[in-house]
């Protein structure tokens, strides 16, 4: 099983007087090691996903502006958030084997805002690569139809996003 992963650094390609200055606070997650991790991922949450030779995901790491415009757009929530996931398994749509076995099964999109996740990363006292790690878990989770209507999903979906980090070798204290 494989992932194909396609990492958009929106962030990055900002003018720096448009985002935070995060300065030498953060060490950049270089695209190959969003797709170790990802594939990691795959592996794991594999029993909860549907069946294909290869899957495509789209992650994007954008400031707070992009995604505010995008929780208006699509939540009605006029606000900046840390994590959106679009997800593409949402419809039921007929899959031939023959289909599956060719093309990678596309399971959506994850946008990051840089911006929200250096301040939840120093609110919770660690770095910023393990927020938007996190924050990456959550979303793949959506993508997977995993949802949090109430607390105690919540917290099945959040034990979950501790075992994804666990497994790429980031431990998170959820206390």
């Amino acid at each position: 099983m494989r992932v194909e992963l396609y990492v958009e650094e929106y962030f990055y390609e900002l003018s720096p007087t448009t985002s935070v200055k995060i300065g030498d606070t953060y060490a950049r997650i270089p695209a190959e090691t969003w797709k170790n991790w990802f594939n990691r991922w795959l592996e794991i949450l594999h029993p909860h996903i549907p069946p294909a030779s290869s899957y495509e995901i789209g992650l994007r790491l954008t400031d707070d502006s992009q995604i505010q415009e995008l929780n208006a757009q699509y939540r009605q929530q006029n606000k900046p958030t840390d994590v959106l996931a679009f997800a593409a398994l949402e419809v039921d749509f007929p899959q031939s084997k023959e289909m599956l076995a060719s093309v990678p099964l596309y399971l959506g999109d994850i946008i990051v805002s840089v911006d929200t996740a250096h301040l939840q990363a120093q609110q919770q006292e660690h770095s910023l690569p393990t927020e938007l790690a996190w924050l990456a878990a959550h979303g793949l989770l959506h993508l997977l139809g995993w949802d949090h209507p109430d607390e105690e999903s919540l917290g099945r979906m959040l034990e979950q996003q501790v075992r994804l980090l666990n497994a790429i070798g980031i431990a998170i204290d959820m206390g």
